[in-house]
């Protein structure tokens, strides 16, 4: 959840890098990858650059509102620990054994962003169909303070900190994200020591995010010291111009001590590994993780929402999963 935008020519060469490195394992650190510290909030590159050289690959084939197509040897490998399956009546709030709430706005998260997170179930709660509905509202509400944007907009961050959270494993979750302009919606991971160690030295791991205005291209990148402003960063989109937005998708990491990968549907697009790191850089991902949902408005990467950004906007999850490898 946190990059700054660098210039439209890094962007292009970036996106080209990462995606001659999809799938090709863990190779030394590219040229794109040499970024530096810095300790304001940091915003990702232009997503736009990333669909353009993706578009010219012609090898990818359809992703569909499916399930994850991972084969059937590869599940074996893994042990279901934790999920969360959203099953329940309408209108009831998550599990609160499993998952609390940050509240509040800006300057909180560091981003620029417009929403004021709340825990009310018009902004988090099941929507008696197997999801979990995360909805950002045009609306006031009596109380709010936010250090930007007109404080006019409530969403939700859910968090599993303090109730589940670990290191290594295979991390995942079906979910439908919104369109719009300004839209920001976001399944990741942070350090679970970051009560004694501060961001990014606790770590970030983003296994998804993606922009409203672009909603067929998803996100993966981790975070952490020296590697703060632009992280190493992975990036798909979908063929065709088809849109994330349109029905669900699966999105996943696995990680190891080494090095994480993301997945779309299933299918690999891109390693960060610890071997990739450049002077300066440190690896921080080897401590328990825990995990969040959010759907953040506005902000320094997605830009403020407009007339066009429909409200109430809706991100769906049909569940939330976390596998250790089986022994």
């Amino acid at each position: 959840m946190r990059l700054r935008l660098p210039s439209l020519t890094a962007a292009i060469t970036a996106a080209i890098a990462v995606l001659t490195l999809a799938g090709t394992g863990c190779g030394p650190s590219h040229s794109s990858d040499d970024v530096r510290d810095d300790d304001a909030a940091p915003r990702k590159r232009a997503a736009s650059a990333v669909r353009a050289a993706h578009d010219a690959r012609n090898d990818q084939s359809d992703r569909s509102d499916q399930p994850d197509q991972s084969d059937q040897s590869d599940q074996n490998r893994w042990k279901l620990v934790w999920s969360d399956e959203f099953q329940g009546p309408a209108r009831r709030g998550p599990d609160r054994t499993k998952w609390g709430f940050e509240l509040g706005g800006e300057p909180k998260w560091g981003n620029h962003e417009w929403q004021y997170y709340t825990d009310r179930p018009s902004n988090a709660s099941l929507d008696g169909h197997g999801n979990l509905a995360v909805t950002a509202r045009h609306e006031r509400l009596r109380g709010m303070r936010c250090g930007v944007g007109p404080c006019d907009i409530t969403s939700a961050r859910l968090t599993t900190k303090g109730r589940f959270a670990r290191a290594y494993g295979r991390f995942e979750a079906r979910i439908k994200i919104p369109r719009g302009q300004g839209l920001w919606p976001a399944f990741w991971m942070l350090g679970a020591n970051s009560d004694r160690v501060t961001w990014p030295a606790n770590g970030e791991i983003d296994v998804m995010e993606a922009l409203g205005r672009e909603p067929g291209t998803a996100h993966g990148a981790i975070h952490g010291p020296g590697y703060v402003t632009q992280g190493l960063e992975r990036h798909t989109a979908l063929p065709r111009g088809a849109s994330l937005a349109d029905g669900f998708h699966t999105y996943r990491v696995d990680w190891t001590p080494d090095k994480v990968t993301w997945y779309l549907d299933g299918t690999t697009y891109g390693n960060a590994c610890k071997n990739q790191l450049r002077r300066g850089q440190r690896w921080v991902f080897d401590h328990p993780h825990y995990l969040l949902l959010n759907l953040a408005v506005g902000g320094d990467w997605p830009g403020p929402p407009d007339r066009s950004t429909p409200f109430p906007a809706r991100m769906l999850v049909d569940y939330v999963r976390a596998y250790a490898p089986q022994r």
